[in-house]
Protein backbone atom coordinates (compact mmCIF):
# COMPACT_ATOMS: atom_id res chain seq x y z
CA UNK A 1 0.00 0.00 0.00
CA UNK A 2 1.33 3.24 -1.13
CA UNK A 3 2.00 6.21 1.79
CA UNK A 4 0.54 9.72 0.77
CA UNK A 5 2.67 12.74 0.69
CA UNK A 6 3.35 13.76 4.50
CA UNK A 7 2.31 17.58 5.09
CA UNK A 8 6.57 18.40 5.02
CA UNK A 9 7.11 17.08 1.50
CA UNK A 10 4.29 18.94 0.60
CA UNK A 11 5.03 21.66 2.27
CA UNK A 12 8.43 21.29 0.53
CA UNK A 13 6.81 21.22 -2.93
CA UNK A 14 5.44 24.07 -2.38
CA UNK A 15 8.31 26.07 -1.67
CA UNK A 16 9.57 25.44 -4.62
CA UNK A 17 6.46 26.97 -6.22
CA UNK A 18 7.22 30.02 -4.63
CA UNK A 19 10.87 29.73 -5.22
CA UNK A 20 10.65 28.77 -8.92
CA UNK A 21 7.42 30.66 -9.91
CA UNK A 22 7.95 30.32 -13.59
CA UNK A 23 8.47 27.16 -13.59
CA UNK A 24 6.81 23.76 -14.12
CA UNK A 25 7.38 21.36 -10.60
CA UNK A 26 7.25 18.10 -11.64
CA UNK A 27 6.17 15.71 -9.08
CA UNK A 28 6.42 12.16 -8.35
CA UNK A 29 5.28 10.25 -4.93
CA UNK A 30 7.90 7.65 -4.02
CA UNK A 31 4.79 5.27 -2.11
CA UNK A 32 6.75 6.51 1.15
CA UNK A 33 5.22 9.65 1.82
CA UNK A 34 8.39 11.54 -0.10
CA UNK A 35 8.43 12.48 -3.54
CA UNK A 36 11.06 12.97 -6.69
CA UNK A 37 10.15 16.65 -7.77
CA UNK A 38 12.23 18.59 -11.22
CA UNK A 39 12.27 22.19 -11.34
CA UNK A 40 11.92 22.76 -15.22
CA UNK A 41 13.75 25.16 -17.57
CA UNK A 42 16.03 26.64 -14.91
CA UNK A 43 18.75 29.37 -16.46
CA UNK A 44 22.29 28.71 -16.09
CA UNK A 45 25.09 30.99 -17.03
CA UNK A 46 27.33 31.37 -20.18
CA UNK A 47 29.67 28.43 -18.60
CA UNK A 48 27.69 26.22 -20.26
CA UNK A 49 26.55 25.06 -23.62
CA UNK A 50 22.90 24.70 -22.57
CA UNK A 51 22.23 27.88 -20.82
CA UNK A 52 18.46 26.19 -19.49
CA UNK A 53 18.48 23.01 -17.48
CA UNK A 54 15.70 21.47 -14.93
CA UNK A 55 16.94 20.25 -11.95
CA UNK A 56 15.64 17.50 -9.96
CA UNK A 57 15.86 15.54 -6.66
CA UNK A 58 14.09 13.46 -3.47
CA UNK A 59 12.09 15.17 -0.97
CA UNK A 60 12.18 12.30 1.55
CA UNK A 61 9.74 11.95 4.34
CA UNK A 62 12.48 13.13 7.02
CA UNK A 63 12.31 16.77 5.36
CA UNK A 64 12.86 19.27 6.97
CA UNK A 65 15.90 17.21 9.05
CA UNK A 66 17.30 15.53 5.76
CA UNK A 67 19.03 17.13 3.08
CA UNK A 68 17.83 17.46 -0.29
CA UNK A 69 21.21 15.14 -1.47
CA UNK A 70 22.32 14.67 -4.15
CA UNK A 71 20.68 16.57 -6.68
CA UNK A 72 20.44 15.89 -10.02
CA UNK A 73 20.42 18.35 -13.63
CA UNK A 74 20.28 17.74 -17.47
CA UNK A 75 22.26 14.56 -18.52
CA UNK A 76 23.97 16.47 -21.62
CA UNK A 77 25.26 19.16 -19.86
CA UNK A 78 28.54 20.45 -21.12
CA UNK A 79 31.06 23.51 -20.31
CA UNK A 80 31.11 26.01 -23.47
CA UNK A 81 34.81 26.04 -23.42
CA UNK A 82 35.15 22.17 -24.01
CA UNK A 83 37.11 21.68 -20.13
CA UNK A 84 35.45 18.64 -18.01
CA UNK A 85 32.19 19.55 -15.82
CA UNK A 86 34.78 19.50 -12.76
CA UNK A 87 34.49 18.07 -9.29
CA UNK A 88 31.29 17.91 -7.90
CA UNK A 89 29.82 16.77 -10.97
CA UNK A 90 28.86 12.58 -12.36
CA UNK A 91 27.92 12.10 -15.49
CA UNK A 92 26.01 8.91 -16.51
CA UNK A 93 23.15 9.26 -14.10
CA UNK A 94 19.55 8.40 -14.11
CA UNK A 95 17.09 10.10 -12.23
CA UNK A 96 13.33 10.32 -13.07
CA UNK A 97 13.77 8.45 -16.18
CA UNK A 98 16.19 10.77 -17.64
CA UNK A 99 19.82 10.91 -18.45
CA UNK A 100 20.84 12.84 -15.65
CA UNK A 101 24.27 15.39 -13.82
CA UNK A 102 24.48 14.27 -10.11
CA UNK A 103 25.52 17.68 -8.39
CA UNK A 104 27.04 16.33 -4.98
CA UNK A 105 26.37 19.21 -2.72
CA UNK A 106 25.51 18.29 0.37
CA UNK A 107 24.76 20.67 3.12
CA UNK A 108 26.24 19.19 6.68
CA UNK A 109 25.56 21.93 9.01
CA UNK A 110 22.19 23.30 7.17
CA UNK A 111 19.79 24.58 9.99
CA UNK A 112 16.41 22.68 8.97
CA UNK A 113 14.66 26.13 9.89
CA UNK A 114 15.57 28.42 7.51
CA UNK A 115 17.19 25.30 4.34
CA UNK A 116 13.92 24.56 2.94
CA UNK A 117 14.04 23.21 -0.42
CA UNK A 118 13.89 25.92 -2.41
CA UNK A 119 17.01 27.14 -0.94
CA UNK A 120 18.90 23.89 -1.02
CA UNK A 121 18.05 24.04 -5.14
CA UNK A 122 18.63 27.98 -5.45
CA UNK A 123 21.89 27.31 -3.70
CA UNK A 124 23.02 24.22 -6.01
CA UNK A 125 21.82 26.15 -9.22
CA UNK A 126 24.34 29.19 -7.56
CA UNK A 127 27.02 26.85 -7.45
CA UNK A 128 26.33 25.25 -11.05
CA UNK A 129 26.17 29.40 -11.95
CA UNK A 130 29.84 29.92 -10.75
CA UNK A 131 31.49 26.65 -10.62
CA UNK A 132 34.99 26.78 -11.87
CA UNK A 133 35.62 22.92 -13.35
CA UNK A 134 38.64 21.38 -13.27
Amino acid sequence: MSTPLNATVSAAIENLRACFPDSEILVEPDGGGGARVAVEAVELSDIYAQNVTWIAGHLVPQLPYADIYPLFVRGDLTRRDARPLGAGLSIGQMFLGRRAVQASRRSTRRDPAIELAGHKFLKVIEWLRTHPGT
